[in-house]
């Protein structure tokens, strides 16, 4: 009787998230199978092991053990270093979030010198980016921001009379550090992890998939240069 119970329990629970998987989105789904399913198996095997079944018990919780490791490594995995990349020119300094794709940053020179870039509107902007019209990277990376802030922002330009056009980036030497910053690396990072890293960020940020020609640039150019010192 006390089988059947823990049993009846055990599907109930089931059906419930069953329910909730057909609800939620595919992502949600497999970050709560993640996390909830060594609980499941654990509660599987603390039921088995009170109605006397000892040697499926001992299995079921072996593996919400071991299932439970994996998760937690691969977490730990997902939270080391490489999750935002740093690019700084003469004017601004720059961080791209790996995982959203947002652009943050920070005004270096100036009038609005010391300005986060997200605090400011876009007539302040456009101030800055006729400010920046002689440095053609700056100009470049802010045009970037604006792409991704303002959409509309280069008609807005143009009807007052300035033209939304990119600047050609200027092709300056890049160091290690820089480099390093750029890919979102640590210092000293192998040959596979540079590859690893230019690959996720250019599948994001090529300008075939919409992305910034400038970025996508810096990104080549900080593999080139890591990359070099492997050869």
């Amino acid at each position: 009787m006390s089988f059947m119970l823990y049993l009846s329990v055990a599907v109930l629970c089931a059906f419930f998230l069953a329910l909730g998987f057909v609800r939620a989105s595919p992502a949600r789904v497999a970050d709560t199978i993640r996390l909830a399913g060594p609980a499941i198996l654990a509660l599987l095997g603390l039921v088995l092991l009170l109605v006397g079944r000892g040697g499926v018990a001992g299995m079921l919780l072996t593996l919400a053990a071991a299932w439970y490791l994996r998760g937690r490594a691969g977490r730990r995995a997902r939270r080391s270093p490489g999750g935002k990349s740093h690019v700084r020119t003469a004017a601004l300094e720059m961080e791209l979030d790996h995982e959203t794709g947002s652009l943050e940053g920070v005004v270096l020179a100036g009038s609005l010198e010391g300005a986060e870039l997200r605090n400011l509107s876009l007539e302040q902007l456009l101030t800055l980016r006729g400010e920046l019209a002689s440095d053609a990277e700056s100009l470049q990376l802010l045009e970037t921001y604006l792409d991704g802030r303002f959409p509309i922002w280069r008609e807005d330009a143009q009807a007052h009379g300035s033209e939304g056009h990119a600047a050609t980036p200027v092709s300056g030497t890049m160091t290690e550090e820089e480099a390093y910053k750029v890919l979102g690396l640590e210092p000293g990072a192998s040959a596979a992890e540079v590859r690893k890293a230019h690959r996720r960020l250019m599948q994001r940020l090529h300008p075939d998939v919409g992305g910034s020609p400038f970025l996508a640039a810096r990104i080549n150019a900080a593999k080139d240069v890591l990359l070099s010192k492997h050869a």
